[in-house]
């Protein structure tokens, strides 16, 4: 559960991009700066920030990486901050790319792995303005209330239709996760597919109306079953927003 900001700075500035990282245990300050390339695949940044002692210190490294089906830049960075290591993309908007804007918002990386949904409950709103969604999903271990956010970065049929949002303690968003909006080739019915980042490891769970429901704006939460309905590369990660 990450989000962040990171802004590419003159081309006479030590570090050549700076920004920031969010989850619900800490902000740091982040900078990339440029290293020696040994090899081709070598990272082209050492990613820094400074510890409570006030040191810099490195904490990862970072690419620059072309997106396979958009063919938009982004970089790509591997962070430790002592809780074990983890994957974030920086990408931009249409607006940013078209202004060539030096703003960057970092996005997490879905690991390969899913959790198993086990006994899941939740429910979904559909809120009046903004096409949004608000909702929340729990187990006897956690207890998420989220966002669904129109997904301004979606340029291809598979990208997805809405990013997931959470708050932090501070109330800073942090994305957690996507949504695909999908129809059942059985039944005809829309639902939303979710990959969602829970404290426990990633979740497929899909959001639909019972007989009740149908035509108004709640959905309900409920595991996902593979029919081989879900979307195309749903499962591939929230990298799709590159």
């Amino acid at each position: 559960m990450f989000a962040g900001t990171l802004t590419r700075n003159v081309e006479t500035a030590a570090a050549q991009y700076t920004g920031m990282i969010h989850s619900t245990r800490f902000d740091i300050a982040i900078q990339l700066e440029a290293r020696a390339k040994m090899s081709e695949r070598s990272p082209d940044f050492d990613v820094t920030a400074v510890n409570k002692s006030g040191r810099k210190v490195r904490i990862g490294t970072a690419w620059n990486e072309t997106g396979n089906t958009s063919g938009n830049p982004y970089i790509s960075m591997q962070i430790d901050v002592g809780l074990g290591p983890f994957r974030i993309n920086a990408v931009q908007t249409k607006e940013a790319r078209a202004a060539q804007s030096g703003e960057f918002e970092i996005i997490p990386l879905v690991s390969n792995g899913l959790m198993k949904s086990g006994s899941i409950s939740g429910e979904l709103t559909a809120m009046d303005a903004d096409n949004a969604f608000t909702g929340y999903i729990a187990n006897m271990m956690f207890d998420l209330e989220f966002m669904l956010i129109e997904n301004s970065y979606k340029s291809e049929e598979t990208h997805p239709d809405y990013r997931i949002e959470v708050s932090s303690p501070r109330g800073t968003p942090i994305r957690v996760g996507s949504a695909w909006m999908a129809k059942s080739s059985r039944t005809g019915n829309d639902y939303l597919s979710l990959l969602i980042n829970t404290p426990d490891g990633d979740l497929r769970v899909n959001a639909v109306q019972n007989e009740e429901q149908r035509g108004g704006q709640t959905f309900s939460i409920i595991p996902f079953i593979d029919s081989g309905e879900q979307p195309q590369d749903a499962g591939a990660g929230l990298s799709l927003v590159a």
